[in-house]
């Protein structure tokens, strides 16, 4: 058995997956990052007969924007699968586009999970990578992969702290020797912050915006702690009276304002962790800082509003969107630590 493992493993290609509510990110081993895309997809129906028309960027370019018979949709919600039939087919698309060839075996995977993810739900993304052309697949808790590729001395008897801010959750942990201390898991990020700003627009100006608008407001002109001059952003969407296109005029204050709910709760994720660290990792962190990784460690002044809430150092990691993604690759290339952190945190194994 060992001999045919040995064989077709040089066939295969391994990969790190962060598939992530809002984006996925897939490292090939010995080739780095080879793919990043939205994780989205549009199913073309017609004569009762479904199939994939599009996904990621591309699908991305269809949401809102669809005739009747295609729909565009994100198969993750909050982190985890929402809709396990669409989330195969994407990944198998993903795949195939990552290596660039039909393997004589299946790829062995690593898909990072949120720490919060329950049995059931992480079973479901190892099912999901199986069927959609994966071999050996297992998951590795998002924060811990986080925070390997942030390159913080995860094997080291010394506290560090990380912070994953996703699309869809937020995860918060204290990682030493390998294994996560204590940790926080919320269902609240990027796309709570999003919503913060469609449910904006419709109180204040009446105006009903798309989830892609309120995105790009967010990126623009979106902040946690004031930074720098104040900024305006033309906006347009539906007038909720005449339903009738409209065009407003906003303001970064005013976006500040109105994101303080979901902001504020990742800020509190952070002191209940820290209040949860034992002293000595606690002390470790003051010395080296809190690091910050996803998407949503870019929202301007959130660093700073993290370093004047714990009065601790704040620090965004290098290209924060992938180091899930990195974590993955650099798990895939050391032999010893793929070994331990299976063994820590499998909960169950194809293949």
């Amino acid at each position: 058995m060992r001999f045919w493992r040995g064989l077709f493993g040089h066939f295969t290609r391994d990969l790190g997956i962060d598939l992530g509510t809002a984006n996925t990110v897939v490292h090939v081993r010995g080739k780095g990052i080879m793919l990043r895309e939205p994780s989205v997809i549009a199913i073309e129906r017609d004569n009762g007969q479904s199939q994939v028309r599009a996904v990621g960027l591309a699908a991305k370019e269809m949401l809102g924007r669809t005739p009747s018979n295609v729909l565009a949709l994100r198969p993750l919600r909050d982190g985890v699968i929402g809709d396990i039939d669409n989330v195969e087919m994407m990944l198998k698309e993903f795949i195939q586009r990552a290596t660039r060839r039909r393997d004589l075996a299946g790829p062995h995977v690593i898909v990072g999970v949120p720490s919060g993810a329950t049995e059931v739900e992480t079973r479901a993304v190892e099912s999901a990578a199986k069927k959609a052309g994966a071999g050996d697949t297992f998951t590795i808790p998002e924060p811990m992969l986080a925070a390997i590729g942030a390159g913080l001395p995860v094997n080291e008897p010394s506290g560090n702290m990380i912070v994953d801010i996703g699309g869809g959750t937020t995860e918060v942990a204290v990682i030493s020797l390998e294994g996560i201390v204590t940790y926080t898991s919320i269902r609240v990020a990027g796309d709570e912050i999003d919503d913060a700003i469609v449910a904006h627009t419709r109180k204040i100006y009446n105006l009903h915006i798309g989830e892609r608008t309120a995105e790009d407001i967010k990126l623009q002109i979106g902040s946690a702690y004031p930074v720098g001059d104040e900024q305006t952003m033309i906006i347009r969407g539906r007038d909720l009276v005449t339903g009738l296109p409209r065009a407003a005029v906003i303001n970064s204050t005013e976006i500040r304002e109105c994101i303080q709910e979901p902001v504020r709760a990742v800020v509190e994720a952070v002191k209940v962790t820290l209040e949860n660290t034992p002293p000595e990792l606690a002390a470790d962190i003051m010395d080296r800082g809190i690091i910050l990784s996803g998407g949503g460690a870019l929202l301007r002044g959130l660093d700073k509003l993290i370093m004047l809430e714990t009065e601790m150092p704040v620090h965004v990691a290098e290209d924060p969107l992938t180091c899930v993604a990195r974590g993955t690759g650099r798990v895939l290339e050391d032999a010893g630590m793929k070994r331990r952190l299976r063994r820590r945190f499998e909960t169950h194994s194809y293949g």
